[in-house]
C-alpha cells in the first residue's frame, strides 16, 4: 500500500499529559504536510489548534479520557464544548465498570447521548480492547451499531495494551455496516498500519507512522 495511503487514515496524534503547545502545533504542522486524516489532541487545545489549521486540517479530540467512568453529563458538556471549540471528531471512552455490570442501556444511552451532542461531527467510542473479553468486545459492537455512533476504536493507548489484529478482525466480523473501525495505540511500523487496514480498520490512531516517515525514532503512542 501507498504511504500516501495509509497517511489519509492515520488520526496523527499526541495526548500525553506533558504535551506543550509547541510540540502541539508541530504535529498540526505534520499533520497538514502529510495530509493525514486528522489531528487528535487533548481538549484544551482545542480552540488554539482549530485557529492555528484554519480549516486545513480535522481537529480530534478525546472525551471521559482516559478512563471513561465520568459520568455521562459531563462527556456531554466535555464533547459540546469541544465542538464548540473547533472540534470536528470526537473519540469518548465507555465507562468500562458499566460494561463489567452488564449495564448495556446505560452504555448505550450515553453514547447516544454523546452521538446526539456531536450531530454532523464525527463519534468514535473507544472501549479499551485490553481490559475486556471477546464476548464483552462482541457485545460492544452490538451496542455501538445500536447507538449509531460512527467508529468503534480499540484503545486510549494509556492502558495494559494498544491495538492488536485480532480485535481489529473481530470488529470487523461483528460491527453493523455503518460503523467504522478505528485502531490505536502501540502501532509501530508501516507494514503493521497497513495490515490494520487490511483486516477492515479505517483508522489509525499514531504518533509512529510519521516520525517513521521523517525518519525520526518512532516511539509514543
Amino acid at each position: 500500500m501507498d504511504i500516501k495511503e495509509i497517511l489519509k487514515h492515520v488520526d496523527h496524534t499526541l495526548l500525553l499529559q506533558p504535551s506543550t503547545w509547541e510540540e502541539i502545533k508541530q504535529i498540526c504542522d505534520d499533520a497538514v504536510k502529510y495530509q493525514t486524516a486528522s489531528v487528535c489532541i487533548p481538549p484544551s487545545y482545542v480552540k488554539q489548534a482549530s485557529e492555528y489549521v484554519q480549516g486545513k486540517m480535522a481537529i480530534c479530540t478525546v472525551i471521559g479520557f482516559p478512563n471513561g467512568y465520568m459520568t455521562t453529563k459531563t462527556k456531554e458538556f466535555e464533547a459540546k464544548d469541544a465542538i464548540a471549540n473547533g472540534a470536528s471528531e470526537i473519540d469518548m471512552v465507555i465507562n468500562i465498570g458499566w460494561m463489567k455490570d452488564k449495564k448495556y442501556d446505560l452504555i448505550e444511552e450515553e453514547i447516544r447521548t454523546l452521538k446526539a451532542a456531536c450531530g454532523e461531527k464525527i463519534l468514535k467510542v473507544i472501549i479499551e480492547t485490553c481490559l475486556l473479553t471477546d464476548e464483552e468486545k462482541i457485545k460492544m459492537c452490538e451496542i455501538v451499531t445500536s447507538a449509531g455512533a460512527d467508529y468503534i476504536k480499540t484503545s486510549t493507548g494509556f492502558s495494559t495494551g494498544g491495538a492488536t489484529f485480532d480485535d481489529v478482525k473481530l470488529f470487523a466480523e461483528h460491527v453493523g455496516e455503518k460503523v467504522k473501525i478505528k485502531a490505536a495505540g502501540g502501532i509501530s511500523s508501516l507494514e503493521d498500519a497497513e495490515k490494520f487496514l487490511s483486516l477492515g480498520a479505517d483508522r489509525l490512531g499514531t504518533s509512529r507512522i510519521i516520525k517513521i516517515v521523517k525518519n525520526e525514532e518512532a516511539a509514543g503512542y
